[in-house]
């Protein structure tokens, strides 16, 4: 299971995902905002933030939790992974209800996601030096 929990995180991901698109319309027919328009009701404007805001991070979010995983550990990426999530799910929650009030669950996702990309860095920077420095290994003991 540790190796797949970078897989487990990414799906449950994905549901997050979809969820701030269903809230989206579900906020279009309950205040009858019709598309293409984007603004109107301000309860309609926060969830087509959440799901703005929650689709650019994913962009970020999902390579840095494969590379972290792949360069470093799966188990510590996927934990990362997790916290991301919680922070994500946090922020939206509260953002839904009241914007003033997304910046802690915003905060714990973008720290995790920082955790992610110096593990990412960090393990993909170790891996070029391992490569960089076994030619010079064999090399000497060849001679």
């Amino acid at each position: 299971m540790n190796s797949q929990l970078p897989a487990v995180v990414t799906l449950l991901t994905l549901l997050l995902m979809f969820f701030t698109v269903y809230s989206v319309g579900r906020a279009r027919t309950r205040y009858g905002i019709k598309a293409p328009s984007i603004s109107g009701d301000p309860a309609f404007e926060r969830a087509w933030r959440v799901q703005m805001n929650t689709l650019e991070n994913a962009v970020m979010f999902i390579p840095a939790l494969w590379l972290a995983a792949q360069y470093v550990d799966p188990l510590w990426a996927g934990i990362a992974g997790l916290v991301w999530l919680a922070g994500r799910v946090w922020y939206a929650l509260s953002y839904l209800r009241d914007a003033s009030r997304r910046g802690p669950g915003y905060m714990v996702s973008m720290l995790a996601w920082a955790v992610l990309m110096l593990m990412a860095a960090g393990g993909i920077g170790m891996a070029i030096m391992e490569n960089n420095a076994a030619p010079a290994d064999e090399a000497g003991q060849q001679g």
